[in-house]
């Protein structure tokens, strides 16, 4: 174990999944927080190799898009991520540092493959191993482990599915969405039959796999974990639809999210207890952020789980360790804390 007080870390951010602009807007803030701190910091781009300072200025000033980002812009298979990864890993500036900070966010980034070849190197890495990672990306196994620790999961089927199905098991309307995507891509709110086949169509542009799950109406709120406690409950007040979609999450005005949520101490509490019953049930480390409704009738529904939860100014992880008396410089170094 690493028992230096400051750290070589090498920021891993960018890549070629949907996500990649929003986790360049993590890094923006990731990079200079940690160096603020005194630590020695690198930025590398798992699409393009280590940043030089030109590089990595230009890349941090840029704005996260209204829509995901399309990964052949980079002329690579976003499936692939990068076929120079592992050489990127191995650059010589590299050699010697104590920790990967894990700042990418969906496909490659969080779904396990990447978590795998950094075992490979032997340098601890934030957030969670191969195991967890794999299993939360994958919607319909969280659901199930969920279910197995007594976690209150919307019900969900996988397609292919009819609308007779549907109508019979789960009713109208429904969420159909990629099962192992984050930030809410590819989703759609379906409120009867003749927008299922759409919507799935939609859903598989983006995963081989498509969740069709009971809409819950009611209260957007979310919990953060970070080692083995829970922090901050908040609340998304959608400044309009019914969805906290890609545009309300990374655009000015989309919604309000207050922190701490405005709940009595029993509904805030439970929040919490499911926040970190989840965060165990999946085998996850280091931090999380579950996300939760509140419906009409009190009852709370985990409706995903996210190992690497967005780092960005704005994002609900940091306003929910600001709660708890965190500045964004010491959230992001205890992660960097907590994988050695």
């Amino acid at each position: 174990m690493v028992t230096k007080t400051k750290l070589k870390i090498a920021v891993l951010l960018g890549g070629t999944s949907s996500e990649r602009d929003v986790s360049i807007a993590s890094a923006a803030q990731v990079v200079p927080a940690l160096r603020a701190r005194g630590h020695e910091v690198w930025a590398v781009d798992t699409a393009q190799g280590l940043l030089s300072p030109t590089q990595e200025t230009q890349l941090f000033s840029r704005k996260v898009g209204t829509d995901p980002f399309d990964g052949l812009v980079l002329g690579s298979d976003p499936k692939n991520n990068s076929l120079n990864l592992l050489s990127f890993l191995q650059a010589p500036q590299l050699a010697h540092i104590d920790v990967w900070f894990i700042a990418l966010h969906g496909g490659f980034g969080e779904d396990g493959r990447m978590q795998a070849l950094l075992e490979l190197t032997g340098i601890p890495y934030t957030g969670s191993g191969v195991v967890g990672s794999a299993m939360a990306m994958d919607k319909d196994i969280t659901k199930r482990l969920l279910v197995a620790a007594g976690v209150a999961t919307p019900e969900w089927l996988m397609a292919p599915v009819t609308a007779e199905q549907v109508s019979k098991t789960l009713g109208w309307p429904v969420i159909v969405k990629p099962s192992k995507q984050g930030s809410t891509v590819g989703l759609t709110l379906v409120r009867e039959p003749a927008q299922l086949a759409p919507a799935i169509t939609e859903a598989l542009r983006h995963d081989d796999e498509v969740m069709v799950e009971c809409f819950v109406s009611g209260r957007e709120l979310t919990c953060p974990v970070l080692g083995d406690e829970a922090l901050a409950v908040g609340e998304i007040k959608l400044k309009k639809g019914e969805i906290f979609d890609y545009a309300a999450k990374y655009q000015p005005g989309g919604a309000e999210e207050i922190f701490p949520a405005k709940l009595g101490s029993d509904p805030y509490g439970k929040v919490q207890d499911m926040a970190l019953c989840a965060h165990q049930a999946l085998k996850l480390r280091g931090y999380s952020r579950s996300d939760f409704r509140l419906d009409t009738q009190g009852r709370l529904w985990c409706l995903e789980v996210n190992t690497l939860p967005g780092l960005t100014s704005t994002s609900l992880l940091p306003q929910a360790a600001a709660v708890e008396g965190l500045s964004f410089g010491e959230l992001v170094e205890r992660i960097c804390r907590l994988a050695l």
